[in-house]
């Protein structure tokens, strides 16, 4: 599975629009909503209000990417407001098990995400509980970093265990990811990249999502 999931956090809001039908007419799959609170994260992004237009004009699945504490407070919401797929960071949590049944209670894909400094293994025990899992190839917080290395090795153990168990579950990179890397995350076992900057600062956006699955 190759899909590209471009994260609307780089996108214009000043013609949010614009930008969510130029989504829908690309071949992009999947529009990558990234959620940050200002506490988990030392940014802020956006919440419900801008949930709305996104819903409304949208006509790809909306996967959510919740960078908050006490994600158990606001899934239920997140789903209601349009969300196809929530996913919260485990190291925010103290059990995820009781919130990602919020989330499948609603009829949402579910997804676990960590950043680069946790344990890869740690995801091991939520493989087959999860509809995905994340892995951060940069800190969760700020759009526009630089693709950390060794995330192809944690991608790489995580395709293994997936592969190894008979899992469907798919694996989800997001985090400095272009078109230059993109292909070797898709060979080494990714189903999904979210693009930010490559995709909004692209002289043409449309092509840059192109070449990242060509």
């Amino acid at each position: 599975m190759k899909i590209i999931a471009p994260s609307v956090l780089s996108a214009d809001f000043g013609d949010l629009r614009r930008d969510i039908e130029m989504l829908n007419r690309s071949e992009a799959e999947w529009i990558h909503v990234d959620v940050m609170d200002g506490t988990f994260v030392p940014n802020i992004s956006f919440g419900f209000p801008v949930m709305e237009p996104l819903h409304k004009y949208a006509t790809k699945p909306l996967d959510v990417h919740l960078m908050i504490v006490h994600p158990e407070k606001y899934v239920e919401r997140f789903c209601d407001a349009g969300a196809w797929s929530v996913g919260f960071h485990l190291e925010a949590v103290d059990d995820p098990m009781p919130i990602l049944d919020l989330i499948k209670a609603k009829g949402v894909r579910t997804c676990l995400t960590i950043n680069p400094d946790i344990d890869v293994k740690r995801l091991d025990p939520y493989l087959d509980k999860v509809d995905m899992v994340l892995l951060m190839s940069v800190f969760a917080g700020f759009g526009g970093q630089k693709f950390i290395p060794e995330t192809m090795d944690k991608l790489r153990y995580v395709k293994q265990q997936i592969t190894a168990r008979g899992l469907n579950t798919l694996i989800e990179i997001d985090g400095g990811v272009n078109v230059d890397n993109a292909a070797d995350l898709f060979a080494n076992g990714a189903d999904v990249l979210v693009a930010g900057s490559a995709v909004f600062k692209a002289e043409s956006p449309e092509q840059a999502i192109h070449q990242m699955l060509n």
